[in-house]
């Protein structure tokens, strides 16, 4: 509360100085979530690049009160679904043009460094703690650069370093994505305004934990007690923010581990604020599960078949096939579940149970579907175009039921009817996350007898239409048994990996402060 005011008083005195006075702040990032257990290459192409004004709209706390309360210079963010390893080429591209046009904006009092955390780059052990490197070097050590990250991203030391403020979100499933990347511009903003600048004081405690975020989901425990530990942290005397990341189980690198971070000007507050919900997280490491049932697939479709038996309502079973998820960085091409489903004679029928399965990309199918009318048979190879490793393209022959043609800005999408599966085929991969996505389509997944997602933890609106839900631990470049992943590269012992481990040193490391 305290804060809040003091926040206050600062913005109503920064409104009655002239606008020359103004801070001078830049916004610039890049974002993905990339596996390097999966295939797939990931271009400039696969990234939404924006630039200038049109940076605004990736915020929607950004609207003209907000607008004034700076002198504001986006210079060029880029966003990208989660996929594989960037390549080299991409990345020195797409930087280059981050640093040129950041160049052109100088000086800066600060930056809004809005990042995901978990890129991984061809060669590369730590992009994003070179690129705030190289943005450092260009804007000088006066900047003030708070970083905005995803709880699944990654800190190493060098991101430590340059980052003066830094924060994640504080929720999985990411409903408080906005709160978040408002709070670190608040905060930066408060910083320049006041006077107080750069925090003294930063403690960055690495903790050898590595958990997907299906089993680290704040929806349960010990998740939700973890993280509500984080705002009793940030309300002490001289702590400005505090944060918890679990990091990113599919990256093979030395940064991929779960950190605490806590910066301030209070000393005493900050370094043991940061031991708090370290040794916390480690004391309750054998407390995590996932946060639905976990089993096979075929022990998915049994549970699916008895729920069905016994409805009493019209929701549907849905079944996470988590292993190829393109949420989390899976090629979203792999067809090994869909080969399963298909050769399964509880639903060669139309009139068996309805099954929606999203999704398969089929470049080939989806031509002959523009060219086709409703009601038509037709057929096309799918699938297995980058990620060939569990099962191999299926040729798939089926009644075309609906389709969207797409535009400028979406690749076209149809849905194939074979027995009684309608399976959603797209020309690139894509998650499906919304009930829109599925209307869109004339499929109606609320109402549907099983739903199948390439998904992991249920996204709010899937959850909400739930009757019961089960994670089905397929194959797939994000395979959630993390036993059967060829790390390299990781810092051993690390948890679950090595259970036997001996407790870790779990004291604050004071990073510098640079000025």
């Amino acid at each position: 509360m305290k804060k809040s005011l003091y926040l206050l008083f600062l913005l109503l005195c920064f409104y009655s100085c002239n606008n020359d006075n103004m801070p001078r702040i830049g916004i610039a990032g890049l974002g993905i979530e990339s596996s390097t257990f999966s295939p797939a290459k990931t271009t400039e192409k696969e990234f939404n690049i924006k630039y200038g004004d049109d940076i605004f709209s990736n915020y929607s706390f950004f609207d003209d009160s907000y607008l004034k309360k700076a002198d504001w210079f986006p210079s060029m963010t880029g966003k990208a679904i989660p996929g594989g390893v960037v390549t080299k080429e991409a990345y020195e591209l797409m930087v280059n043009d981050l640093i040129e046009r950041t160049r052109k904006v100088l000086p800066l009092d600060g930056l809004f460094f809005d990042i995901h955390g978990a890129m991984n780059v061809e060669g590369m052990i730590d992009p994003e703690g070179d690129l705030i490197k190289r943005i450092r070097d260009i804007t000088g050590n006066k900047t003030i650069i708070s970083t905005s990250m995803d709880l699944h991203g990654n800190v190493s030391e060098k991101l430590a370093l340059h980052s003066d403020l830094i924060t994640c979100y504080r929720m999985a499933p990411h409903e408080d994505a906005m709160e978040s990347k408002k709070r670190a511009l608040d905060n930066l903003i408060e910083r320049i305004i006041s006077g107080e600048g750069k925090p003294k004081y930063k403690a960055w405690i690495p903790i050898p934990i590595l958990l997907p975020g299906e089993q680290t989901s704040t929806r349960v425990e010990p998740g939700k007690s973890l993280y509500a530990k984080v705002s009793d942290i940030e309300n002490k005397d001289g702590v400005i923010d505090a944060a918890i990341w679990v990091g990113y189980a599919w990256g093979d690198a030395p940064r991929n581990h779960a950190v605490v971070m806590t910066v301030g000007d209070n000393k005493k507050n900050v370094k043991k604020g940061a031991e708090e919900l370290a040794n916390y997280f480690w004391n309750v490491r054998n407390e995590f599960d996932f946060v639905a049932p976990t089993t096979t697939l075929k022990k998915s479709l049994n549970k699916a078949f008895e729920y069905l038996n016994n409805r009493v309502d019209d929701k549907p079973f849905i079944i996470s096939d988590m292993g190829d998820n393109p949420t989390a960085g899976g090629a979203g091409d792999v067809t090994w579940t869909l080969n399963k489903l298909l050769k399964m004679h509880e639903f060669k029928k139309e009139n068996g149970p309805e099954v929606i399965y999203a999704s398969i990309p089929g470049p080939d199918l989806i031509k002959k579907a523009i060219d086709a009318k409703i009601g038509d048979y037709i057929e096309g190879d799918v699938g297995a175009i980058i990620d060939d490793r569990y099962s191999p393209p299926i040729k798939l022959k089926g009644k075309l039921i609906s389709i969207k043609y797409g535009d400028a800005n979406a690749e076209a999408e149809a849905v194939i009817q074979v027995g009684s599966i309608k399976i959603i085929v797209t020309k690139k991969r894509k998650p499906y996350h919304y009930l829109s996505d599925f209307t869109d389509l004339k499929l109606y997944p609320s109402r549907t007898d099983i739903l199948i997602v390439k998904i992991g933890y249920l996204v709010p609106e899937l959850y909400e239409i739930r009757g019961n839900w089960i994670m089905a631990l397929t194959p797939g470049g994000v395979d959630q048994d993390l036993y059967r992943l060829d790390y390299k590269n990781i810092k051993r012992p690390m948890f679950p990996l090595d259970k036997d481990m001996s407790r870790p040193d779990l004291s604050s490391k004071l990073i510098p402060v640079i000025n």
